[in-house]
């Protein structure tokens, strides 16, 4: 047995829009939920999100079944900390506040098993593997595995050509959230200026032949970065919709 097909990589090879929906609520109930509403893709993020690793496995557990591809953000780009993400069942991960050629290099190896990587061989005590039940996972994961690293500094997008060359990352996404503060617009992701270097750098992206992503809770932003070729694309969050939804209801009775 080989390990599962990773479908949205797939689909990102194929240049497919994959719709997806950020989890930071860290409850799988909540995420069972979303799911139900058929994303293509749900992240589970373990950078704001009071996640822990356990947590995000229970939340994996709860996808399992969905036809929603599970995405996970991990907190930082640490090899110990990817190589528990990805034991517990992880395929797709996005790195955040990657600045560098040198850094997504790292990464790419610590996604994959030796010799192309430096990823723990535990295989045989992981969720990833079915608990050593995939004979051949270890020979086949790391094809399966998709690296997603996340842009959202100056420094950043300076490098952005040399991060988006590397092999071995199948997609740069970049956050605007950071991108704003880094310009000097905190909070403000959709000032004229800051959208300006975003949609550079998701045309920039794709001239690497790498699929481009991003999150805006904008509805017409999110339709014109698909416009300009961005594949995976977040369209709000869990959180968002719990706020704003509970906000309107109290409004309708004031």
């Amino acid at each position: 047995m080989t390990a599962p097909l990773n479908r949205f990589k797939q689909a990102l090879r194929n240049k497919q829009p994959q719709i997806g929906l950020w989890l930071a609520l860290a409850s799988p109930y909540a995420a069972e939920i979303c799911a139900g509403a058929h994303f293509d893709w749900l992240l589970i993020d373990g950078e704001h999100a009071p996640n822990d690793i356990p947590l995000i496995m229970n939340q994996l557990q709860a996808l399992a079944a969905a036809s929603s591809h599970s995405v996970v953000r991990a907190p930082i780009d640490t090899p110990w900390l990817i190589k528990q993400l990805l034991d517990i069942g992880a395929q797709t991960l996005l790195i955040p506040m990657v600045e560098s050629a040198e850094q997504a290099q790292a990464l790419v190896r610590a996604v994959r098993y030796p010799p192309q990587g430096i990823r723990g061989v535990g295989a045989a005590l992981a969720r990833a593997s079915n608990f050593n039940r995939t004979s051949d996972y270890l020979t086949t994961a790391n094809e399966q595995i998709c690296l997603l690293v996340q842009v959202e500094s100056l420094a950043g997008i300076a490098q952005l050509d040399a991060i988006a060359s590397i092999e071995g990352v199948d997609g740069v996404f970049i956050g605007p959230a950071d991108l704003a503060a880094d310009m000097g617009f905190a909070g403000k992701p959709s000032n004229a200026e800051v959208q300006q270097v975003v949609e550079q750098a998701l045309v920039r992206i794709q001239s690497h032949g790498k699929a481009a992503g991003i999150l805006s809770a904008d509805a017409s932003l999110c339709q014109r970065y698909l416009n300009l070729g961005a594949t995976f694309v977040a369209v709000g969050s869990d959180v968002g919709l719990l706020v704003n939804t509970t906000r309107a209801l109290r409004e309708q009775f004031a």
